[in-house]
């Protein structure tokens, strides 16, 4: 059995590489979502959970979880799949 190997990146790269994400709230299921469903389509999600040890790490792409919380970006994360992404800013994150 072959294992991935998962690199790390700073979400300082990721935003200056793709732009100020916003946080998204969901509000129905992700399936009945059209608006949300379109992130995904373009690769734009970024799932952000909480470790064992307390800070906050992202991945790009969606996974349901309690207290996950969603970033959506201007330009596509296709580019930091398979990416664990460490050192969240959230001043780096655009307020609506």
């Amino acid at each position: 059995m072959k294992l991935l190997k998962t690199k790390t990146v700073r979400f300082a790269e990721v935003v200056q590489k793709t732009g100020a994400p916003e946080v998204y709230t969901l509000w129905l299921k992700p399936a009945k979502d059209s608006k949300f469903q379109g992130f995904l389509k373009n690769n734009r999600v970024m799932t952000i959970q909480r470790s064992e040890s307390g800070t906050d790490f992202g991945f790009a792409g969606f996974k349901a979880s309690k207290g996950g919380r969603y970033l959506v970006f201007p330009k596509s994360l296709k580019r930091f799949d398979n990416n664990r992404v460490v050192g969240i800013n959230w001043d780096l994150v655009k307020s609506k």
